[in-house]
């Protein structure tokens, strides 16, 4: 009888993750970026699209805040091409406009040093920030792109153009097999409890 309780758990757990399948893209403008060699960087952005989220499409306008933190400079400059160490957080909250439910979306941990790096576009430096992160709901690559820190390399603080967050969460295909084996562990299971009664 524990034995059933159990697997049912197992099988009430794993159902709804097969619904937040696939791929989730997050998309964000305006904000700012700052942060210090010694405490890393912070951000905290606007929400601006969300594609995939719940197997659905397109969403799009003001749907949330992007947060991101990062572990302390590894090596290089806040101006130039640098790496922070992992262990900075990543969430992604919706407010509850346009169906984006209100709450944490998505949260994880960066799960290997993140990297910055400069291109000069003309008289204008754009920097980007790259990172792998993982969490309980997935695996994902951040990308933020900070452009137009004018003429001056960044130096502690500057506003957000633009972020891109890919997000793969377990295929639903796997999901799908994963719930038909332990139905059928279910059933075999509770057919020999009831033979031996």
């Amino acid at each position: 009888m524990i034995r059933k309780i159990f697997l049912l758990s197992i099988l009430a757990l794993a159902l709804p993750v097969a619904v937040f399948a696939d791929s989730i893209d997050f998309s964000n403008m305006g904000g700012t970026l700052s942060g210090t060699a010694s405490s890393g960087l912070t951000m905290s952005s606007t929400l601006t699209s969300v594609n995939g989220l719940g197997g659905g499409g397109l969403i799009t306008a003001n749907i949330g805040t992007v947060t991101l933190t990062t572990g302390a400079l590894l090596s290089g400059s806040l101006g130039g091409n640098a790496t922070f160490a992992q262990g900075g957080t990543f969430t992604v909250t919706g407010n509850g406009t346009n169906g984006v439910p209100s709450g944490v979306l998505f949260t994880a941990t960066f799960t290997s040093p993140m990297t910055w790096s400069v291109l000069k576009v003309g008289n204008t430096f754009e920097y980007t920030l790259t990172g792998v992160m993982s969490g309980p709901d997935g695996v994902g690559v951040v990308k933020e792109l900070t452009i137009d820190t004018g003429t001056t390399r960044f130096n502690g603080e500057t506003s957000i153009a633009s972020g891109d967050i890919n997000v793969q969460v377990p295929d639903s295909g796997t999901m799908s097999l994963l719930a038909t084996s332990l139905i059928t562990l279910i059933g075999a299971g509770w057919k020999k409890a009831k033979a031996s009664c």
